[in-house]
């Protein structure tokens, strides 16, 4: 519940801290003493946004704070603790507006968003204005409050996640049809350079291995004639390498035992005269291997050629890079002859989601339609309690293409007069009825949300009398279960309050008229109300009037 309201530099309030009790808090005060303006600081707290056109002194920044007891308020701590504020019986929302318009939110201290600030003041007040009766007239917000009343949160909850995910799976579906049917366009372009890689084949370095070949072809003769030149002096010249190293391993050898330096010698000549033998042989085989062979060359060029015209072709500069797309291409095949499984595949998913859909959107068209009957009744009565006894609400329900909701539309039909002709309250119904309508259908949801606190700016306009006096019941009722907190102009409502505030306006120090508030005690909350009742000079019969509202 909120415990505390501290205002400073706002509008026309230079500074004001307001205690709320529990039970029913009335606010009253002449027009134009400021009660919107304290609604509009509240709003701050709550959420709304906020501009430098609130300060009421310019050089200095304007400081809202609310005080919330928090201690029976689970959701409130739970959300604290998910967004990980300090989570105490105690709340305290602050909104900082410095002169620029810029905003600045605290909870608990803690710097944060006016995203999270409005999602948390969603569980702590819920907050009623004049203007609030549009709600009414928009089915969607119908529908809402029906659900409010079925305390479908957690079902409605369920089938909008359902109904994401199947929304989600459409629009994949959708994006690989076109993208199937793109892929299945260039199907034959990309067979047909498969193929012609397929059978070009090509393989890992090979261009470059050609090349290196093609150069030794191409050099063979001039190769062999080397190749003879150093086989002749190392082995077939008239005194060739090897025998001469043969010559000297022998004259070294009957002295190489007696001097041991000159045996290392001459088996270390003895050891280049056996790898000199191995070299000539080697050279031997490549000189008989080399040949000159006009088919392979035309066979290798053959193959460079459409190597490098397959690079050109697709952009390439290495022979790796066929391989590469090559495999690319295999599975651009694949994924097209496979498109219409994948899409079966979609298609079925999409098909089973929806039977989660529409399971879930059954259950909440079967809660809807069963708390119909009891919400008519409920408001119904209610109404004539507000002076409307001729007045009834009939809500019909029409199934539509699935949405965010369900696969419902809810229509809260007004008949004022007993006519039994029945029509969309947007058109039928005046600006009192709506309030009283709203009254009716706010203290029927009351019993079934877990706001510990609801707040009515002057709901009551358009009624007066008696029907005025049935209005402040239903508020007191209301007041026994939440922290209610009203603005009003009737005495016959400001006459059941736990708690009355008053605003006035006073000029102050400097000359300047400011907004200030009090709260009334017992014999000045007689005064002021018989002065609700009768003008400024009220009668002692306006004053034993309010003693007995009052009882």
């Amino acid at each position: 519940m909120l415990t505390k309201l501290h205002i400073r530099n706002y509008a026309i309030i230079e500074e004001i801290e307001i205690s709320f009790k529990k039970g029913l808090t009335i606010i009253t005060g002449e027009t134009g003493a400021g009660k919107s303006i304290l609604m509009g600081a509240l709003s701050l707290i709550l959420g709304e946004r906020a501009d430098s056109k609130s300060l009421l002194h310019k050089e200095e920044k304007c400081i809202i704070e609310g005080f919330f007891d928090i201690a029976l308020i689970e959701e409130a701590k739970k959300f604290l603790s998910e967004h990980e504020f300090e989570t105490d019986d105690e709340l305290i929302i602050r909104r900082e507006i410095a002169l620029n318009g810029k905003s600045r939110i605290f909870i608990n201290d803690t710097p944060t968003t006016l995203n999270i600030l409005s999602s948390l003041s969603n569980l702590l007040i819920d907050l009623h204005r004049q203007f609030d009766t549009q709600e009414l007239q928009s089915t969607s917000q119908q529908l809402q409050l029906i659900d409010e009343v079925c305390k479908n949160t957690n079902l409605l909850n369920q089938y909008q996640l359902h109904f994401k995910h199947w929304k989600s799976l459409q629009l994949s579906y959708q994006q690989l049809i076109e993208k199937n049917k793109q892929i299945k366009q260039e199907l034959d372009y990309h067979q047909f350079l498969f193929n012609e890689l397929e059978v070009f084949n090509p393989q890992e370095n090979e261009l470059d291995e050609i090349e290196n070949e093609l150069d030794i072809l191409n050099n063979s003769e001039a190769l062999k004639t080397s190749l003879q030149s150093v086989l002749v002096l190392l082995k077939d010249n008239e005194d060739p390498i090897l025998s001469q190293l043969k010559n000297i391993i022998h004259q070294l050898d009957p002295h190489a035992s007696k001097i041991a330096n000159l045996n290392d010698i001459k088996l270390r000549i003895n050891s280049a005269y056996i790898e000199l033998k191995e070299i000539s042989n080697e050279l031997e085989d490549i000189y008989d291997s080399t040949q000159y062979d006009q088919d392979r060359i035309n066979l290798l060029n053959d193959r460079l050629n459409e190597g490098y015209r397959l690079l050109k072709k697709h952009g390439s500069n290495h022979n790796n890079d066929l391989i590469t797309i090559k495999n690319e291409l295999e599975e651009k095949i694949k994924h097209a002859t496979s498109a219409d499984e994948q899409e079966l595949e979609f298609s079925k998913a999409i098909e089973n989601e929806f039977k989660e859909v529409t399971k879930f959107a059954d259950q909440l068209s079967n809660t809807r339609k069963k708390s119909i009957p009891m919400i008519e009744t409920s408001v119904n009565d209610l109404l004539k309690k507000v002076g409307m006894p001729n007045a009834k609400i009939k809500i019909e329900t029409k199934k539509i293409e699935p949405n965010s909701t369900g696969f419902d539309r809810i229509d809260i039909l007004f008949d004022a007069n007993k006519t039994g002709q029945y029509g969309p309250i947007s058109k039928v119904a005046s600006g009192g009825e709506l309030s009283r309508l709203m009254l009716c259908i706010k203290s029927l949801l009351a019993h079934s949300t877990s706001l510990p606190t609801l707040i009515f700016d002057e709901i009551d306009t358009g009624i007066s009398g008696e029907t005025a006096l049935q209005v402040g019941n239903i508020m007191k009722d209301l007041s026994q279960h939440h922290q209610l907190i009203c603005i009003t102009h009737l005495p016959q409502i400001a006459s059941k309050a736990n708690q009355h505030l008053y605003i006035y306006k006073e000029e102050n120090n400097q000359g300047a008229i400011m907004t200030y508030m009090k709260q009334l005690k017992e014999e000045e909350r007689i005064d002021i109300l018989a002065e609700m009742l009768s003008g400024k000079q009220s009668s002692n019969e306006a004053k034993d009037m309010v003693k007995q509202l009052m009882k």
